[in-house]
């Protein structure tokens, strides 16, 4: 009797002591280890611009000199906030654009508003490309790799669901740089105005170039414009912008605010 108590004790002890071993997983495949995230094409674009660093920012500003056929287009400061709620530009002529998330505002109500709308929305989405290829909204369509001062990039095709911005029926092809997975390039068409088969007999095209390091945010200080074929390419330039002083900043309370004499612009 004694001897099989002994026994049961001893085999009670060894099972306990096996429950208790810990397993080493091995680190090959099938491991149940997590694995690396795989980014989309737009993903990929925004995670080499660091879009995260930029997000965690409350707005920005930063100086533009905008010409075209060698006369000046537009100079002056565009300020947004980072997720382009809200967007101000102060041009050097003394005039200022508003968008305050609802409306847009011109002042004084004097300035000629011609353009205005379009300058407010589209150099400050120009800027901002890089961190909005994953907005609500936007469609994606894989395309062939295309052809780029004599380099390969990977291309997709960026258009919107309806109702989505002031533009929806606008598209753009995108270029991805092979090597940093940058955004290298956009060719676009502009349908602000006009109908998207018009607009899509002029498509124009915008190269990204002298990237800086700001705050641990990658962005162009430089953009060309060029004409745009889809079987020829990019062709003559035909304007470029400088971007300078680019600063993160937090915003006074009214700063994205029109004042009370500012002309609403619905056009």
């Amino acid at each position: 009797m004694l001897l099989l108590i002994f026994l049961s004790i001893i085999s009670c002890k060894q099972n306990n002591s096996e429950e208790k071993i810990p397993v080493e997983p091995d680190n090959g495949i099938g491991d149940g280890a997590t694995p690396p995230k795989v980014f989309s094409f737009s993903e990929n674009i925004e995670e080499a611009h660091n879009k995260t660093a930029f997000m965690m920012k409350e707005a920005v500003s930063y100086d533009i000199n905008l010409e075209f056929g060698g006369k000046t287009r537009l100079e002056g400061t565009v300020s947004m906030t980072t997720n382009s709620s809200k967007v101000r530009l102060d041009k050097a002529n003394g005039t200022s654009v508003i968008y305050d998330g609802e409306q847009v505002y011109i002042t004084p109500d004097t300035a000629k508003a011609d353009g205005a709308r379009f300058d407010i929305f589209t150099w400050q989405y120009f800027f901002a490309m890089p961190f909005k290829l994953t907005d609500p909204g936007t469609v994606w369509e894989e395309k062939e790799p295309k052809m780029l001062d004599r380099t390969k990039y990977d291309t997709s095709r960026l258009s919107f669901e309806s109702n989505v911005g002031d533009s929806p029926d606008d598209w753009y092809l995108i270029y991805k740089d092979p090597d940093t997975n940058r955004l290298k390039a956009a060719a676009y068409i502009v349908t602000f105005g006009t109908a998207q088969e018009k607009a899509e007999e002029n498509p124009h095209a915008i190269v990204y170039s002298d990237y800086k390091n700001i705050k641990d945010v990658v962005m162009a200080t430089r953009w060309s414009f060029h004409n745009w074929d889809s079987e020829e390419g990019f062709g003559k330039e035909l304007g470029e912008a400088q971007i300078s002083n680019i600063k993160f900043f937090s915003p006074e309370d009214d700063f994205f605010k029109a004042p009370k004499k500012a002309k609403n612009i619905t056009k």
